[in-house]
């Protein structure tokens, strides 16, 4: 159970989704359907550059992904519940998380309520897990991923499991979503499980 916004009582365990301009704005987009499928309560916040890419990937309009999410809340809104530890929450997911949101995080000189979000999820020792879509990566940016795993940040690039044997890209992506649900403790049915070596 956790306080609402008006201090009532929630009974339903929330997520916070951020999606940052990474190309992949369609894990964002899934990852908001998981949670409505799951009865977990979303608070999404997007950068503007997430927006451009949703217009460039995607059929959805910004209104579209806002109607998602059952609270949306503004880039700039610092004062958002999201930026505060005492707003209770399982955690939070970037998903896709760019370089530069990751390198925000890493610093904890946040300029957006997405990358406070974030802070306030490590500092409270909550999951943060990072969708992070880059390659090939350079030094900097690995030794940035480094000190975001010391920090606590759970590091998941969206990577195919081929041992699902996917038929589609909606397969593709709804795995890595699903893989990124468990790292907050939340089993989402389109998870294609290992099962151990099939007989020959």
């Amino acid at each position: 159970m956790a306080d609402d916004v008006n201090g009532a009582v929630s009974q339903r365990p929330r997520v916070v989704v951020g999606i940052s301009g990474a190309s992949g704005v369609i894990y964002g987009v899934r990852t908001l359907d998981a949670l409505r499928d799951l009865g977990v309560e979303s608070h999404l916040v997007v950068t503007r550059a997430a927006l451009m890419t949703l217009s460039q990937e995607t059929d959805l309009s910004a209104d579209d992904l806002m109607g998602r999410a059952d609270v949306a809340h503004r880039l700039a809104d610092v004062g958002a519940t999201i930026a505060s530890g005492s707003f209770r929450t399982l955690g939070m997911i970037v998903a896709p998380c760019s370089v530069r949101t990751m390198s925000e995080i890493a610093t904890g000189v946040t300029s957006s309520l997405l990358t406070r979000a974030a802070d306030v999820t490590l500092k409270e020792r909550r999951p943060l897990v990072l969708m992070v879509r880059e390659t090939p990566l350079h030094l900097g940016h690995l030794r940035t991923l480094v000190a975001l795993a010391e920090m606590g940040a759970v590091i998941a690039p969206p990577v195919p499991a081929f041992y699902a044997r996917p038929d589609t890209l909606s397969d593709v992506v709804d795995q890595s979503v699903g893989r990124a649900l468990d790292a907050l403790g939340l089993d989402w049915s389109a998870v294609r499980r290992w099962e151990g070596l099939k007989p020959e």
